[in-house]
């Protein structure tokens, strides 16, 4: 009999978990296959990026929306690490809503555009505001549909750059699962440098997750918990915002997901703790951050019983308890790497509750109340006034307002 993360196929697909569990599964070989691509073949990703990278005043945004988004916020504190420059993660859905605040600087900027199927509409959006409010902008666009929207834009422009992933990597299921881990590794690896060691080691390490940790899943999932409280700090909480955001979506808000880092969650978010709360911590490679990861998980053995708290992070420093879920070979990995083998479990937790609660990840939603892609929002341009504020603020100098467009020109 064929078996995917401890489940019948035939299940799977009577359950309509089908899609979601083999994309969850397929992670190390997608992962792998990225890999590879950024080692021996994608030169012109480095071509376009590598004169960029070289500006000292170059600003980089990390965009998208919602598992994008996090994509992001999980990138930019290593890049900024990495890189010894600023890098800022800011949504698109925040940049359609306010691109004069979100770009108040006119400065040379790198929008690095995250998109599964790239046809949302704030994807677009986002980009055309930014090459509206700005004087000098360049896009880079990290997706899993040679097809969409944001693909079709940027692909053939001169300031425009696409990175395709792998087509494993465009999830079918409802929620992201590997487009979120394929997209942050891509970013990664072209933005940060190749390793091909490393991309082995997580992938080994994902295997190791997914060989050992679905009953576990199942077991949680099988507690009735009510709520679910991931925390992590630094690098880890943008990887703490999309873990709550997967047991939202696939338990179609039936589960309270929660998302705070370890120091800010004693600031009032401890008030969601009850005896039907899981709380599941990430514990930071960084020797520093750690020390509050560790200092919370030791209070909320104090107050909540042991079986409701579940660790993940490497083998070196983790308790011996059941809970402790540890992620083998990657306990010297920077916190960006450890966010792919980690976010596996959150998937497998999400995956669970889902068919425990009687309904099916492939579309948790089967009345259309929340859909794949976004749709119903209504893209508003700027009007010329606002156009013509942009630039009442003083230009650089050699640049000069276009009243017309709104855009200063070089």
């Amino acid at each position: 009999m064929t078996t995917l993360l401890g489940h019948d196929l035939d299940h799977l697909r009577r359950r309509g978990a089908l899609d979601t569990s083999r994309e969850i599964a397929q992670q190390p070989a997608v992962w792998r296959q990225i890999g590879r691509t950024a080692a021996e073949s994608d030169a012109a990703t480095a071509a376009f990026l590598k004169p960029l990278l070289e500006r000292p005043d170059l600003r980089i945004v990390l965009t998208g929306a919602g598992t994008s988004a996090y994509v992001g916020e999980v990138l930019a504190p290593s890049l900024r690490r990495r890189l010894g420059r600023r890098v800022d993660a800011v949504a698109t859905t925040d940049i359609v809503a306010d691109p004069l605040a979100c770009f108040a600087e006119d400065v040379p900027t790198l929008l690095v555009s995250f998109a599964r199927s790239g046809d949302s509409p704030e994807s677009v959006t986002a980009t055309e505001l930014a090459s509206q409010v700005l004087t000098e902008c360049w896009h880079l666009v990290v997706t899993c549909n040679e097809h969409g929207r944001l693909a079709a834009r940027h692909g053939d422009r001169s300031t425009g750059h696409v990175l395709l992933l792998p087509e494993a990597a465009n999830d079918r299921g409802f929620a992201m699962t590997s487009s979120f881990t394929g997209m942050v590794l891509a970013g990664w690896l072209a933005l940060g440098g190749p390793d091909e060691d490393l991309v082995e080691r997580l992938a080994a390490a994902a295997e190791q997750v997914l060989a050992t940790r679905p009953a576990a899943a199942a077991d949680l999932a099988a507690r009735g918990y009510s709520r679910i409280v991931y925390l992590g700090s630094g690098t880890l909480h943008g990887l703490a915002r999309e873990s709550a955001l997967k047991v939202l979506e696939l338990t179609a808000g039936r589960v309270v997901a929660l998302a705070e880092s370890a120091l800010a969650f004693r600031h009032g978010p401890k008030s969601v703790l009850n005896d039907r709360t899981l709380v599941v911590s990430y514990e930071s490679n960084d020797p520093y951050t750690s020390r509050y990861d560790r200092d919370m998980v030791a209070e909320l053995l104090r107050v909540v019983p042991e079986r409701n708290l579940v660790t993940v992070g490497g083998e070196a420093g983790q308790p011996a308890r059941d809970n402790a879920w540890t992620l083998p070979g990657v306990e010297d990995v920077d916190d960006i790497a450890l966010v792919l083998p980690a976010v596996i479990c959150a998937q497998l937790i999400g995956l669970h509750f889902s068919l425990a609660l009687g309904l099916t990840p492939d579309n948790p939603f089967p009345g259309g109340e929340v859909n794949r892609v976004v749709q119903g929002a209504i893209m508003h341009p700027l009007s010329t006034r606002q156009q013509v504020h942009i630039r009442a603020i003083p230009a650089r100098t050699g640049d000069r307002t276009d009243v017309n467009s709104g855009a200063t020109r070089r």
